[in-house]
């Protein structure tokens, strides 16, 4: 296997990229961005590099072997001008502010465009470990009705939507009503959102109604930055009274997969990958 290079941003996806390379034998060198990735990397062999240092980085993975990198992990998106480049990062920024002015995607596109001219193969987080995915049907105990169902079909349109326009990844919808969409706060403001609005608009805690819908942006690069859903998401979802989450098979990373299901079953919260829309 070929060995890779994860680079780290925050969150639990990155620490579960690193043990399936570890159970899985896989070769793994982590790049842990500064200020984003967690503790949890730290047992593995690696370095910090801050997010403009793009030559200290590609000289790292180089040194250690890597063939192959993964993008993964939450990464604000940083005040440009407080960032310290090493040269070839001073060199890279003027075209990554200009990419950052039309959005996240072009700004991902550019660094995957980097890397990949530098001759690295770039892999994206479902591709390193196949059962992330969410797979098509329900997942877990809890199925939707078909009130459920309407309300996914619409959020995930919803969500689709704003994709378009580089938004967010994630919508909000209760008996075909949008209460809510993302955009730089994330899912989990999102769903404290939710939480306070009133209480005849959505359900409550242990009698749901409404749906999160989460789908990549239709001009996203995939290798990078797919939604993902977790034990957070669950919690969030059951707070804010909605009944379930639903995405797109194949298409949303579900962390943390066997304690994700176990906890839903628990709070009655339905788990549903539809799949993608042909358009």
């Amino acid at each position: 296997m070929q060995k890779l290079g994860l680079i780290a941003g925050g969150g639990g996806l990155p620490v579960e990229i690193a043990q399936h390379c570890e159970r899985s034998g896989r070769p793994l060198f982590v790049i842990r961005l500064k200020g984003f990735a967690g503790t949890g990397l730290a047992p593995y062999a690696g370095a910090e590099v801050g997010l403009a240092e793009i030559g200290k980085c590609m000289k790292a993975l180089k040194r250690a072997g890597c063939r192959s990198i993964c993008l993964a992990g939450n990464v604000a998106r940083p005040d440009f001008t407080s960032l310290v480049p090493d040269l070839r990062g001073l060199m890279l920024l003027p075209k990554v502010i200009a990419s950052a002015r039309k959005g996240d995607d072009a700004l991902l596109r550019l660094l995957v465009g980097e890397f990949e001219k530098e001759g690295f193969a770039v892999e994206g987080a479902h591709d390193v470990m196949e059962d992330l995915s969410l797979p098509a049907g329900v997942l877990g105990r809890h199925a939707p009705g078909e009130d459920d169902l309407a309300d996914a079909r619409h959020a995930l349109r919803v969500a689709r939507a704003i994709g378009q326009l580089d938004i967010g990844q994630a919508s909000v919808v209760a008996h075909g009503l949008v209460l809510a969409v993302e955009a730089q706060e994330g899912t989990d403001a999102l769903l404290a959102r939710v939480a306070d609005l009133p209480a005849h608009l959505k359900g409550k805690p242990g009698a749901g109604l409404g749906v999160l819908a989460k789908a990549p942006k239709p001009i996203q690069e995939t290798r990078v930055d797919l939604p993902t859903i977790g034990l957070a998401t669950v919690q969030g979802v059951a707070r804010a009274g909605l009944k379930g989450i639903a995405g797109e098979a194949g298409r949303l990373l579900v962390l943390d997969r066997e304690a994700t299901i176990a906890l839903a079953d628990e709070l009655g919260v339905f788990i549903l990958g539809v799949e993608p829309d042909p358009s």
